[in-house]
């Protein structure tokens, strides 16, 4: 028997849905084959320079390693791709570029598409930084990205402007939303990670996951009454592109499994999250690592 999501004529917002590698992209994939109008949400992640080994200037991503380039041309797209392949879904969908570590681009956004696509019904916080951060300096026991610099303010406030405080004023605003239109029904799904109650060597990106999670237990209490579920999937090791061949051996090894996550994997629970079925779920953090947590 098929199931039915009962989600077809809804309209959501996914951000950080640039890349055709990441999980953002594949969620709103998912969400269009049920029939829901999408809202692709990002700004595009320039390649930063780097210093190469050998003598002579700064260089970019095609001198990267073939994952830490695959990922950096992957983050840089201007979401053309995703965007057809959306649309090839046979649903409506735009792109909205935007800056959400800025506080009133955040609270203009949900406007947008709105005036754009319609009432957005489905909110899914996917956008995030991750910079690695430690406390004492050191090399990465597992994933080996090397030296890790000492958590300093400002790498902390670039992780809180993105991971904790933009999602918290989209939820505010989606709230708001679909109190004014009466309430009745809304999803707010924001992806985490398996690491979030700990995260050493990369402690800022862990410590505000876990602040989102703690946000969206709290709007998972205060939202309920007008309807809207709130959940966070924490996903374990996915190849979004960033995860070169060395380092996928290692990571497949760790997994019950034998595998890295794929981003559809975590695309599916969204969509599950978003559905009718998952109408008695709520306040919940689902940890999506193929039967093992990173830490």
């Amino acid at each position: 028997m098929m199931i039915d999501t009962g989600l077809a004529g809804r309209v959501a917002v996914v951000t950080g849905s640039n890349s055709p590698l990441g999980i953002g992209a594949a969620i709103a994939r998912a969400l269009a084959r049920e029939g829901v109008a999408i809202g692709l949400a990002f700004l595009p992640t320039p390649p930063p320079p780097v210093e190469p080994a050998t003598v002579g200037g700064p260089e970019y991503a095609e001198d990267w390693e073939p994952g830490a380039r695959a990922y950096a041309v992957a983050t840089a797209s201007d979401g053309s791709q995703v965007l057809a392949e959306v649309r090839a879904e046979g649903v409506e969908a735009e792109i909205f570029v935007v800056d959400l570590t800025d506080p009133a681009a955040s609270a203009g956004l949900l406007g947008e598409v709105e005036h754009t696509l319609g009432p957005v019904d489905i909110l899914v916080n996917n956008a995030a930084l991750s910079v690695p951060d430690t406390f004492v300096p050191q090399r990465d026991p597992v994933f080996y990205f090397g030296d890790h610099p000492v958590l300093d303010a400002a790498n902390l406030d670039r992780h809180y402007a993105l991971n904790t405080r933009a999602p918290a004023l989209l939820m505010a605003d989606f709230h708001r939303r679909v109190l004014a239109r009466g309430g009745g029904w809304g999803r707010i799904v924001n992806i985490g990670t398996d690491g979030a109650p700990q995260f050493p060597g990369e402690v800022s990106y862990g410590a505000t996951k876990y602040a989102l999670e703690s946000l969206s237990r709290s709007a998972a209490q205060e939202m309920a009454a007008a309807g809207i579920t709130v959940n966070t999937v924490a996903p374990g090791p996915v190849q979004t592109g960033w995860i070169g061949p060395d380092l996928a051996g290692t990571a497949a090894a760790m997994s019950p499994f034998g595998r890295l996550g794929q981003p559809e994997d975590i695309a599916d629970i969204a969509v599950f999250l978003a559905s009718e079925q998952a109408r008695w779920l709520s306040g919940q953090t689902l940890y999506a690592g193929g039967g093992k947590r990173t830490f």
